[in-house]
Formats: structure tokens, C-alpha cells, sequence
């Protein structure tokens, strides 16, 4: 309970004491803008920016369990997110200008539901940080960090599951929308800075209610940081992070409208294809369209099928089971988060293209961050 009331009280200073709901600005503070046309550097920019207002690492993927040949395989998340708030620095270092929360979920069909777990706590005291540099987050004993070799580790212990990953890179990141600049909306204001290292090779151990596997499989990391991402007719978004089973990957999202009648207030996605070579359809050759809807527990109808038109290639999502959702209480929200597998097409003779993660947030109640 002591958690949970410092957790409101945390969402309380991070997203309503003095900031305007869509802009860069705050009453005291200001807060770093994103500026198309900046060359990110690495390995600095794998670290925290904490002179912008948001910022997260989402590592996700699929695991085979290889001591177990025949048993499913099952999804994985691991998301850390940094909060400046718009509480100026002082000279106390009891001034909470920073606060981190943290995700973890495993998707696995034996459970039949989504195993979940969160964290929050204020930056410093040894306690949590964000570091600049290179990506090594950590609240108490949970931790994405990205080592010397360029492999990334994920330690997790959660209630309910464990996670000791090593996501090794394949290939080079992907910079996303132009150069790395990530539009969100028709004005540039609503934008992020925005990279993905697709096709990791995993390897390391998962523990599900006491029972500890070997795993190996692959994962996709996303780094983002931002000062103002969600345009204000927007009222959620659709993500998907996809390594292709011939070697390439494809993100694509849609910010959509509140109002369900409406277009999608921006889209966009960038594919890498197997040869090396890049391809960013137009905005108007992408199309989301939902095949079958689950509706949660809670009241939320979720496109957990959906066919994805990237201009000269479609795609057909299908969930590892519908019951992915899952309740955030640093998000504020319940939304879908689970493992798909792409496909040519929608019949029993469809071929397999590859999998990834599936995001939709926004269709109970509008998102915001």
C-alpha cells in the first residue's frame, strides 16, 4: 500500500503539477525539445536524456524453452521508463526531479493470462537511476543494462515469475522515421527521438511460478525519449515491433483518432529487408485493419487480429492467445501487450513471415502520458 500511495502521488508530479497537457513547456521548467535534423550519437545516446520529459527502454521477444523442446513458447517484456518532473533542481538532493518505473510480463499459454509486475521509485539514494552514456537502468534489483560487448542484460524478479536474459545484437540498430526523428503527429512538436535494435539473439533463463527453464529466442529493443509525444486528438496507438524470419524487421504504428470514425491522426513505419536495404512506405499506403476483436475482462475490445498494409506488403496478426492485457498502475490504464506472430495471410495455408510484439493501448478509457 505504502508503494501504490507513493506511485500516485509520483503520477500526481510527473504528469499534472504545471504541465500543459501536449506542450514542451512547463510553469519552472523547460524542458528539451526534439529537433529534426539531429545526428544521434552512440554510444551516448544508448543513456538516459534527462533533460527531456519522458524516456523508455522496451525490450521485447520470444522464447523457446530449450531444456523442454515441446513446450510453447512464450513472450516477454522488460520496459524501464525515466520521468523528469517539472520540480526545478534544487540544492537538496532530496528534490525529486527524476523518477523511474519499471514493466516486466511474461505472455505464457500454459498460464493462459499475462504474468505482470511493476516497480517505481525516485532517482538517486542507490535506489534507482537512469545512467547517461549507455543504457543502465535499475530499480533496487531490477535491471537493463547494456554491457561492454554491446549485448544487453535484463534481471528481473517479480512476483509471480524471474527473467535473466542476454539480448545479443545481429545486426545494426534502426534509426527511426527520418534519421531518427519520429513524428507523432501533423506538427513536429509531437515527436520523439527514436531507435530499435531488432533481431537480438537471446539466451538465459526464465523462472514461471518456481519452475526455472533455459530459454533462447529474439528479441527487439526500443529506445525513446521525447518532451511532448501524444498529439491531443489522439486518444491511444497500435505498435508493432516485428523481427522477420528471413533476417529483416518492420515497425509500424498508427496514432489514432478518438474518434473511431476519424483517420489515424499519423502512422508510419520503416522495414529492413533481409538484403540490408531500407523501405519507409508512404503514410497513405498504411492501413490497420482488425480481423477479430477480444474483449477483456474489463470492457475493452481489443483488434488482437489485424492486417497491416505497408504498401506493397501485408501482414496478418495473430496473438499467441487474446488474453495479453494487462493493468498499469504507473500508465494509469489497462491496454493489450503481447506476443503475435505475422503472416502472409489470414486461411490455414498462410505462410509464417515472423514475430514479434503487438501493442494497443487507449481502447478503454483514452491514453495519456
Amino acid at each position: 500500500m505504502r508503494r501504490r500511495a507513493f506511485l500516485q502521488r509520483a503520477l500526481c508530479v510527473a504528469a499534472g503539477v504545471g504541465i500543459r497537457p501536449h506542450g514542451a513547456q512547463s510553469a519552472g521548467i523547460a524542458y528539451a525539445p526534439v529537433v529534426a535534423g539531429t545526428t544521434l550519437q552512440f554510444p551516448r545516446d544508448h543513456g538516459a536524456h534527462p533533460q527531456h520529459r519522458i524516456e523508455w527502454w522496451y525490450l521485447t521477444g520470444w522464447l523457446d524453452r530449450g531444456s523442454t523442446a515441446a513446450a510453447p513458447r512464450c513472450g516477454f517484456q522488460v520496459t524501464f521508463f525515466r520521468v523528469r518532473t517539472p520540480l526545478a533542481d534544487g540544492s537538496s538532493r532530496f528534490t525529486p526531479t527524476q523518477l523511474l518505473f519499471a514493466h516486466a510480463a511474461v505472455s505464457d499459454p500454459r498460464v493462459g493470462r499475462i504474468l505482470h509486475d511493476e516497480r517505481a521509485a525516485r532517482s538517486g539514494f542507490g535506489l534507482a537511476q537512469a545512467a547517461i552514456g549507455d543504457t543502465d537502468a535499475h530499480i533496487r534489483d531490477w535491471r537493463l543494462r547494456r554491457e561492454p560487448s554491446g549485448a544487453y542484460r535484463a534481471t528481473i524478479q517479480a512476483r509471480d515469475f524471474a527473467l535473466q536474459l542476454d539480448a545479443v545484437p545481429t545486426q545494426t540498430l534502426l534509426l527511426q522515421g527520418r534519421e531518427g526523428f519520429s513524428r507523432k503527429g501533423p506538427l513536429q512538436e509531437h515527436a520523439s527521438y527514436y531507435y530499435s535494435v531488432p533481431q537480438l539473439r537471446v539466451s538465459g533463463a526464465i523462472i514461471v511460478r518456481g519452475r526455472r527453464e533455459a530459454v533462447g529466442g529474439s528479441a527487439w529493443l526500443d529506445h525513446e525519449w521525447s518532451s511532448a509525444l501524444m498529439p491531443p486528438q489522439a486518444a491511444g496507438w497500435d505498435w508493432l515491433g516485428l523481427n522477420l524470419d528471413d533476417g529483416g524487421a518492420i515497425m509500424a504504428f498508427r496514432m489514432r483518432s478518438a474518434d473511431a470514425a476519424a483517420p489515424a491522426v499519423w502512422s508510419d513505419a520503416r522495414i529492413r529487408h533481409a538484403n540490408g536495404q531500407f523501405a519507409q512506405p508512404d503514410r497513405s499506403a498504411l492501413a490497420f485493419t482488425p480481423e477479430r476483436h477480444w474483449t477483456s475482462p474489463r470492457g475493452a475490445r481489443y483488434p488482437v487480429q489485424t492486417r497491416i498494409a505497408l504498401g506493397t506488403q501485408t501482414l496478418h496478426l495473430r496473438p499467441l492467445f487474446d488474453a495479453q492485457e494487462l493493468t498499469s498502475q504507473s500508465m494509469g490504464a489497462a491496454y493489450w501487450e503481447g506476443a503475435v506472430t505475422a503472416y502472409s495471410g489470414d486461411g490455414p495455408g498462410a505462410t509464417r513471415l515472423g514475430r514479434g510484439y503487438w501493442e494497443l493501448t487507449g481502447y478503454g478509457k483514452p491514453q495519456r502520458l
